[in-house]
């Protein structure tokens, strides 16, 4: 009987791509390492990329000789090596050993071959204008934040736009509810500007912009906004959501609830010309 294949989880591979990052910061190639450890070289290669998964002493072994020994650090990595194979949320039975801010989010938009989202209260952090996302960050930050710290956050959002313009550039679809359109974050001619700026990027090939119309009393969104990660096969599809009371990972098969959501919200809301209309329309109004 066959024997069934290693479900390359999330934490699987973020350990995996801590591990890579790690030895190629020292220089080291697959070949030095393996055969420093007397380990496979195809076996190490593997562990980076999350297709089998790796024991507790391997990393062990793998941190010493990297030199890696800050102990906070180590201390997360080696509990990820204990629960590569858990695909529950990562806030759970964690304590201030991992949480699930762990996982970041601009790693998970840089390795997605497409993302789907619904947002019931923004325009998505990829689709912003600098002014409308510096208006979003003023508004979050904490009061007396630097100056500098909320130019440093804008920045970042913007850099992260570039996943958009690589040579092969993420796909994005989403379902924008019909009052992010009206909301004046900004002032009305940021609000323009950015109404513009998404009339514009959905003529490029990877965008696609859907508008829930507000006469759509009923859908899968309303419980609030979230995204899906489509990263490449053998990888499964990763939900995301966020609140004030945390931030949430699911992988398969709880991701599949946001996935039978978003096909449903897609389907009701406005197609893409219908929502390019609307977006033009509301923008002249302003």
């Amino acid at each position: 009987m066959p024997h069934k294949p290693f479900i390359r989880t999330l934490r699987a591979q973020w350990l995996g791509q801590q591990l890579r990052a790690l030895r190629e910061e020292r220089g080291m190639t697959l070949k030095l390492v393996a055969e420093h450890l007397q380990r496979d070289m195809s076996a190490l290669g593997r562990y980076e990329r999350a297709d089998w998964p790796i024991r507790k002493g391997d990393v062990i072994a793998l941190l010493d000789l990297y030199g890696f020994h800050n102990a906070a650090e180590r201390a997360r990595l080696l509990s990820l090596a204990e629960e590569v194979w858990r695909t529950d949320r990562w806030d759970e039975d964690y304590g201030d050993v991992v949480d699930s801010s762990f996982i970041e989010y601009p790693w998970l938009e840089g390795r997605a071959e497409s993302l789907c989202c619904f947002h019931m209260t923004l325009v998505p952090g990829l689709l912003q204008t600098r002014a409308y996302a510096e208006a979003v960050i003023r508004s979050a930050a904490e009061p007396g934040a630097p100056e500098a710290t909320i130019l440093r956050w804008v920045e970042l959002r913007m850099s992260r736009q570039e996943v958009l313009a690589k040579q092969c550039p993420i796909k994005i679809s989403t379902v924008i509810d019909e009052s992010v359109l009206r909301r004046r974050v900004g002032g009305a001619e940021v609000l323009r500007y950015q109404l513009q700026h998404l009339v514009k990027l959905q003529q490029l090939p990877q965008v696609g912009i859907q508008i829930m119309s507000s006469s759509t009393a009923l859908h899968q969104g309303l419980d609030g906004t979230f995204w899906i990660f489509h990263l490449p096969d053998p990888y499964p599809a990763v939900a995301y959501t966020e609140s004030l009371g945390g931030r949430l990972y699911l992988e398969s098969p709880k991701a599949e609830r946001f996935l039978r959501a978003y096909d449903q919200v897609s389907r009701v809301a406005l197609n893409v010309n219908e929502s390019t209309e609307l977006m033009a329309s509301i923008a002249e109004e302003l």
